[in-house]
Order: structure tokens, then C-alpha cells, then sequence
């Protein structure tokens, strides 16, 4: 076993006992499905989707959240084509107007480069920052 996988289970087995809550952030996705109850799936430091685990792996809503779960190997419940961005992401010191991910997103709208989205509640405790919802 892993040196990641003895702390990510001492940790689990100290959130079980103490009733710990973590704030837990990380790019391995895989992990991240592994130890998290509800995750947070931010671009360019923006909350762009928000939900319990199983239900983001599940049902993505966000086209950044499918894009990044498409880019996991393996199964994880959601197993769309391969989905490839295409430019770079814009600079954090000069984001563009409206989505901040509208210049990349494969499904972008006319209103998506001039509104920013709000948070919206799309099913129960599953929230999405998206014009498509």
C-alpha cells in the first residue's frame, strides 16, 4: 500500500472516529472521489458545480465538471468520450467577461461571454454555476 493511501486512510479512520470534517483540496480526481462526501469543482478560482460525490461522478452537470471526469481512467460511473478542451485557460489576473469558461466550453451560448451564471440548485444539494440550467 501506497504511502498516499496509509495517510488518506489514517485520515479517514481520524474523520470517522472525531467526526472530522476536512477541507480537502487536490487534482487526482480518483482521489478525491475516494475521500470526499461532497466536492466543489472550481475554474479559475470560481465554484462552478457543487454536490455529494456520488451524485457529481453520477450525473455531471457543468460541461467543466464532464470535461475533467471524461479525463479520469478507468470507470467512474460516468463514462462519457474522451472530451478535449481546445485553448488555453484565460489568465486568473484577467478573466474574461460572462462564464469564465466560455472561451473553452464545447457548449457555450451567445449569453455565456456577456452574463456570468449565478448558482443555481438544479436537484437536491447538487448546485451549478451554468446558463444551461
Amino acid at each position: 500500500v501506497s504511502i498516499q493511501a496509509q495517510i488518506l486512510n489514517l485520515m479517514n479512520d481520524l474523520k470517522e472516529r472525531l467526526s472530522l470534517t476536512y477541507l480537502f483540496i487536490s487534482h487526482d480526481l480518483n482521489v478525491v472521489h475516494y475521500f470526499c462526501d461532497r466536492i466543489a469543482v472550481m475554474y479559475l478560482g470560481e465554484i462552478v458545480e457543487l454536490s455529494e460525490s456520488e451524485e457529481l461522478y453520477g450525473s455531471p452537470l457543468h460541461p467543466y465538471t464532464q470535461s475533467l471526469l471524461s479525463a479520469i481512467p478507468g470507470e467512474t460511473g460516468h463514462k462519457p468520450e474522451r472530451i478535449i478542451l481546445e485553448g488555453d485557460a484565460p489568465s486568473p489576473l484577467n478573466p474574461p467577461t460572462g462564464c469564465f469558461f466560455h472561451p473553452r466550453c464545447f457548449r457555450r451560448m451567445e449569453i455565456c461571454s456577456s452574463v456570468k451564471p449565478q448558482r443555481i440548485e438544479v436537484t437536491k444539494d447538487h448546485f451549478v454555476s451554468c446558463h444551461l440550467y
